[in-house]
């Protein structure tokens, strides 16, 4: 190999160099060279030669016998061979070191191969199992994305923050359809990591958690919603106004409900993408009326109805086992 650079010279450091000195100045070549980030045409070849040099520099064995043997070494592999010197095969560990913690934690590589380097999770080419030469397509990345109630229940527009691989923020404008849900997946094509030889760039899976609401719960397109009712419209019925997501409606109380109950407006939970309607549940709950905003007319009124009301409690179960003083 009588073409192939000293390694020192390659990474820039002399030959006494400290391992310090070497892991800075590898750091320093492989964020310039590394295929993702600089699009010249022999910037894979070189970064190839940085990771080699690498390789045998920061190891103590083998960089003894470097400078003892130099290319010619038993132990040196040749360019492109298995030691780990093609950045195709670069880790995880070798990708923090190189890049830092310039991407946050927050999202991860989907696809397998190298993960965990948040916002634009790794670098698409690495893993050693794709094939060389031909356009291979980036890897997706997954991120989570809190979106607002509201926004779950009409759609809308988000913005989101995430690493670049130049280590500046970025700004992805995402579509968020009506009726997504808590768990569900968004595709954002053609935004996740870049692809080798030409090949088309992944895309960015952002899995959705839906923010709560001071009023309402969902449970798939369905809504809740708790309705104070006062013991008068719980007895005789009527009719009260109940909110909505946009607007209120009017829901009709039966005779003789009970609290807990639970009445339906059907057509008045969310709308999705497919122009199905969800449910509105009303939870109805009763509110006894407080002593001090009763005359005295009114509990006298009440403890007569109150006599000839039968016990409630004679209905339940455990009335039985309970002893008559």
């Amino acid at each position: 190999m009588s073409d192939q650079r000293d390694h020192y010279d390659v990474l820039g450091v002399k030959r006494g160099a400290s391992p310090e000195e070497i892991r800075n100045a590898h750091r320093s070549l492989a964020r310039k060279y590394h295929p993702d980030m600089n699009k010249s045409d022999d910037a894979a070849e070189r970064f190839n030669e940085v990771q080699l040099a690498y390789d045998v520099l920061s190891d103590t064995e083998k960089r003894a016998q470097y400078d003892r043997f130099g290319h010619a070494g038993p132990n040196t592999p040749p360019s492109g061979a298995g030691g780990g010197g093609n950045w195709q095969d670069l880790s995880p560990d070798d990708f923090e070191s190189i890049f830092g913690d310039s991407f946050g934690r927050r999202g991860r590589s989907a696809g397998g191969g190298g993960s965990g380097f948040g916002g634009f999770g790794g670098f698409g080419g690495f893993g050693g199992g794709e094939p060389r030469g031909g356009p291979t397509k980036g890897r997706d990345i997954e991120h989570e994305l809190e979106v607002g109630f509201a926004a779950s229940v009409f759609g809308g527009m988000e913005t989101i923050r995430m690493g670049s691989p130049d280590g500046e923020p970025v700004s992805i404008d995402v579509r968020i359809p009506p009726g997504v849900q808590s768990g569900s997946t968004l595709r954002v094509r053609g935004k996740g990591l870049a692809g080798s030889h030409g090949g088309p760039q992944g895309d960015l899976l952002l899995q959705v958690k839906v923010g709560r609401h001071p009023w309402f719960t969902r449970d798939g397109l369905d809504l809740s919603v708790m309705v104070p009712v006062t013991i008068v419209e719980a007895a005789l019925g009527g009719e009260v106004t109940v909110p909505l997501m946009k607007g209120t409606a009017t829901l009709r109380i039966p005779p003789g409900v009970r609290s807990g109950a639970k009445l339906r407006l059907k057509g008045k939970g969310i709308v999705d993408t497919k122009e199905k309607a969800g449910d509105l549940y009303a939870v109805l709950e009763i509110v006894a009326p407080k002593a001090d905003d009763l005359a005295e007319d009114d509990r006298e009124t009440l403890a007569s109805i109150g006599e000839r009301l039968p016990n409630p409690r004679s209905l339940v179960a455990w009335a039985g086992e309970i002893p008559n003083d």
